[in-house]
């Protein structure tokens, strides 16, 4: 559990039966649940690519590319849950950057980033969401760096529908597709077809990231529309 205190004035985690989160309103505690081990596909993917990548890491990587990655990591500071920040480890970087990329089809990257930032992201939208086709149309800014490099992408996820009167959702979200970048960037904006039907009327949230040809990863963009 993490925690700031006098008495506890933010805190992520659990402890006891308890778990401390926060959202949009401010802190809130509830209680402390099992999560369900769905065996998902997505989840399987992603447990296999996290074992692949340790073993990547300590067998596969030269040592000039692990130091890379060791100072990539020193030289970017994140931030966690209750808004502090912190410097991974090279192999957290590595292992935490790349999943996705396997996850949604692209190619594992050794080398680390030479530029000590994580990847921009323009704000991303639906322009449309047409229920009689189940397409999404996506605007985006194809002068980012994601989109005028191969093995650059954007990533897009979608939720169940919603009603109409729910702004805010946090998730689940599930990947639905990606728009590729090339040295010929792509014209926004694009259809991709949604993970899940819809109907007119219904509230579609959406969010997006991007991953740079050198694994660099933007944080999320979330974004909503009302289907027609």
């Amino acid at each position: 559990m993490k925690y700031r205190s006098q008495i506890v004035t933010a805190a992520s985690g659990s402890v006891g039966g308890c778990v401390f989160s926060r959202n949009r309103y401010g802190s809130y505690i509830r209680n402390r649940s099992l999560p369900v081990n769905t065996k998902s596909t997505q989840q399987t993917i992603i447990r296999s690519a996290l074992a692949s990548l340790v073993v990547r890491w300590t067998s596969i990587l030269t040592v000039a590319q692990r130091s890379g990655w060791e100072t990539w990591a020193a030289n970017t500071p994140q931030t966690d849950s209750i808004g502090q920040t912190y410097n991974m480890t090279g192999q957290n970087a590595y292992i935490s950057m790349n999943p996705v990329r396997i996850q949604v089809g692209l190619a594992v990257v050794d080398a680390a980033p030479s530029v000590f930032a994580s990847a921009a992201l323009t704000p991303t939208g639906i322009v449309s969401a047409t229920a009689a086709t189940e397409v999404l149309s996506i605007s985006f800014n194809n002068a980012d760096v994601w989109a005028n490099e191969t093995g650059g992408a954007l990533l897009v996820y979608v939720a169940r529908p919603q009603n109409p009167s729910k702004l805010f959702f946090a998730g689940p979200y599930r990947f639905m597709g990606r728009i590729n970048g090339a040295a010929t960037p792509p014209t926004s904006p694009l259809p991709i077809t949604s993970t899940f039907p819809f109907e007119v009327g219904q509230r579609i949230h959406t969010r997006y990231r991007a991953v740079n040809a050198n694994a660099q990863i933007s944080q999320f963009i979330k974004n909503s529309i009302i289907a027609v």
